[in-house]
């Protein structure tokens, strides 16, 4: 009985990340700051924006902008474009991150984070928090507020 109860206490300190991969990395964002994970289609191009955003589209009535996350965080274009997003709102804007691959959802507990590595890559290391070890491989779990200090100088830029 004792361990149910241990186990449910541990469930209940767990947190919830939806996984993708960008640039070879597996990456996690809070559940509680992803809109929607959505396919990036009928993208529309905006003249004379900066680099890093790859356009508009027309997500059920809403405007999103589509962001090459790739460039933001100052890594090479994938090689071929990406197809799905991460929906993330900020300040009553939508906004769709492009990773090259969608993940699964994990369940961290805090007790079973890391902090993240010294000798993880500056872009990561600048938005990310800690890393937690997935069954498959090592997610580094982002900062939303930190990765978006990267979307705002890309846009005043």
């Amino acid at each position: 009985m004792t361990k149910s109860l241990s186990r449910n206490a541990l469930l209940d300190e767990a947190d919830g990340y939806v996984t993708a991969r960008l640039a070879g990395h597996w990456f996690a964002l809070p559940i509680s700051a992803v809109h929607e994970v959505f396919l990036l289609s009928r993208i529309t191009t905006v003249p004379q924006s900066p680099p890093g955003i790859i356009g508009v589209l027309n997500l059920r009535g809403r405007i999103v902008t589509a962001l090459d996350t790739r460039q933001i965080l100052g890594f090479p274009r994938a090689e071929k474009a990406p197809t799905m997003a991460i929906g993330i709102e900020r300040q009553n804007e939508l906004f769709g991150l492009a990773v090259d691959e969608m993940g699964d959802v994990l369940t961290s507990v805090p007790s079973e984070r890391e902090p993240a590595p010294m000798n993880l890559d500056r872009r990561w290391r600048e938005i990310v928090t800690g890393v937690q070890r997935s069954d498959k491989h090592l997610v580094l779990i982002v900062a939303v507020d930190r990765l978006f200090d990267g979307v705002t100088s890309l846009v005043s830029a």
